[in-house]
């Protein structure tokens, strides 16, 4: 229902794009030499119209930025040297157990499902949806793949959008589509990709001003950049060097990490206890961390001490870690790149 603000005329609502006219934008804005553009806008449009989540250009760019930076628009990108990249991690993991080399080989020699050996179908693995499924096997029929992995799958994040699959795990239930396997297999297709894809990378509050701090976020974790800001303002206000990398806490350990002890040595100048810093301080994975009394007090004091305002958020100081990765990459390095295609993409959408 139409209301009035104040004297003023509300202006009449816009009404929303058809899904037609969406899906013809993301086959627009999508790279012309992307194979399949009207595949890949419909179920881009499936999942925003699923998570109620507004095709604007810059939400739509944002996608399209990531899902370029990350595969290329392939639901189960190929990782240059993978085979040797797995073997490598097996051995890795075998001599971290004291499990010698022989051992693993003989393992690997075994027949597996399909017919072939293992060492076969690592030899030839070139996905990372190929390497999961391997290591499914493994750990479901041989002993020895227990002992050295556990009850986990190496393979972390998969899909056109390389979305963390335990993320995925987590928002199983509000899935949409009918699936056969698991949640695993759907992040490995372009459909489950980019809906849990999306979900990660917009479905969340934030008070950011640029998209730069959502594509870090999307790198490091929600709020990782928010978090970041707030590390600074406690260095600056106590004077302790901290690492800015987004963690206020040790997650599943009450023990008090940097940032936790960094905020307790102003527990007095903040009028605080350590009960209520680490009470606030649990509320980091949320939007409502910025509207509580420790956010707004260590803000004070660290700009008072300052002299200026300070930035609410800040890119992390993360170095990218994986098996798969051989080069010194950094979260800023990811969320610069990506903003660079998103404000391409933009200029494509006519902003």
């Amino acid at each position: 229902m139409l209301g009035l603000a104040g004297c003023g005329t509300q202006k009449p609502e816009v009404p929303a794009p058809r899904p037609d006219e969406v899906r013809a934008k993301i086959v627009r804005l999508i790279p012309s030499n992307i194979p399949n553009r009207q595949g890949w806008a419909t179920d881009i449009y499936a999942a925003f119209d699923a998570l109620a989540i507004p095709p604007t250009n810059e939400n739509l760019c944002a996608v399209l930025a990531v899902t370029v930076q990350e595969s290329t628009f392939q639901a189960t990108p190929p990782v240059p040297g993978l085979a040797k990249i797995a073997r490598d991690e097996i051995y890795r993991r075998a001599s971290r157990l004291h499990v010698p080399r022989f051992i693993v080989d003989a393992a690997l020699d075994v027949q597996s499902p399909n017919g072939k050996t293992y060492s076969q179908r690592l030899a030839a693995v070139r996905t990372e949806e190929q390497l999961s499924a391997i290591f499914d096997d493994f750990l479901g029929i041989m002993p020895l793949g227990k002992q050295l992995f556990g009850t986990l799958n190496p393979v972390k994040t998969g899909g056109p959008m390389q979305v963390s699959i335990a993320f995925a795990e987590d928002r199983a239930r509000d899935y949409p589509y009918r699936r056969e396997g698991s949640i695993r297999d759907e992040v490995f297709t372009r459909r489950g990709g980019m809906y849990f894809g999306i979900a990660h990378l917009l479905d969340y509050p934030a008070s950011y001003t640029q998209p730069l701090y959502r594509f870090a976020d999307f790198n490091a974790g929600w709020y990782a950049s928010r978090n970041a800001a707030f590390q600074a303002a406690v260095s600056r206000a106590s004077g302790i060097k901290l690492t800015l990398d987004g963690d206020l806490i040790i997650h599943g350990s009450s023990k008090a990490g940097q940032t936790e002890r960094a905020v307790r040595s102003l527990a007095g100048k903040l009028d605080m206890s350590e009960t209520a810093i680490r009470n606030a301080l649990e509320r980091g994975d949320t939007h409502g961390f910025e509207k509580t009394t420790l956010y707004e007090r260590v803000f004070a004091l660290a700009e008072k001490r300052a002299g200026k305002p300070l930035p609410r958020s800040v890119l992390p100081g993360i170095r990218l870690e994986s098996p798969k990765i051989t080069r010194n990459l950094t979260t800023a390095w990811f969320a610069n790149r990506v903003n660079d295609r998103h404000l391409a993409c933009m200029k494509r959408a006519g902003n």
